[in-house]
């Protein structure tokens, strides 16, 4: 086995390429030619990103919601036992909640707790007494081609024009049984 360069918007990503018994011209792996292909196969090990064609491109994990029935105590746990750096309490009308964001190095924990009787997270707390995960949030760098995109594909969105988040920035929230019974928010980059 023999490891090879290619670049891909300017990085050099690792290629492996096999030998044959009877010739050194064999095809890298994962670069098969199959109809409507446009990108490598079986790359798991580099960001997906680097080879979109889409005019847009799915990012890092921005956060995992956790709906909470008691958000002081869930508050105190991250802050006084896990030693979690915690934010202020945020009141979002606009989307029924209360935030508190738990920043960890490489990503966030999103702490919902319901603001209102109307509020998204007291009807997923009916179902679940003890709270859980609601959702996961991935960035996106451009949202709307990124709605506009799943949209075609045949995923239904949870609203029709994107809101603005907890970050202050656009989002859009993906129906959990078009993604793996997962609800799933994109978040403008």
């Amino acid at each position: 086995k023999q490891w090879y360069q290619r670049r891909v918007r300017g990085r050099r990503l690792p290629l492996l390429r096999t030998l044959s018994s009877s010739s050194c011209h064999s095809k890298p792996l994962g670069f098969a030619s199959l109809p409507n292909q446009s990108q490598p196969l079986g790359f798991a090990s580099f960001p997906k990103r680097y080879l979109s064609s889409a005019p847009w491109n799915l990012g890092i994990l921005n956060h995992t919601a956790i709906a909470v029935p008691d958000l002081q105590k869930s508050v105190a746990f991250y802050r006084d036992v896990l030693k979690a750096d915690v934010s202020e309490p945020e009141d979002l009308p606009e989307h029924g909640v209360t935030v508190v964001f738990v920043n960890l190095p490489n990503t966030k924990i999103e702490l919902l707790y319901p603001l209102g009787e109307n509020s998204p997270i007291a009807g997923f707390l009916k179902k679940n007494k003890d709270g859980g995960i609601h959702h996961i949030c991935i960035e996106v760098d451009e949202i709307e081609s990124a709605v506009k995109h799943v949209r075609e594909q045949g995923v239904r969105t949870l609203g029709e024009k994107t809101k603005i988040g907890a970050h202050g920035k656009p989002v859009m929230f993906l129906h959990p049984k078009d993604c793996g019974g997962v609800l799933t928010e994109l978040e403008q980059k």
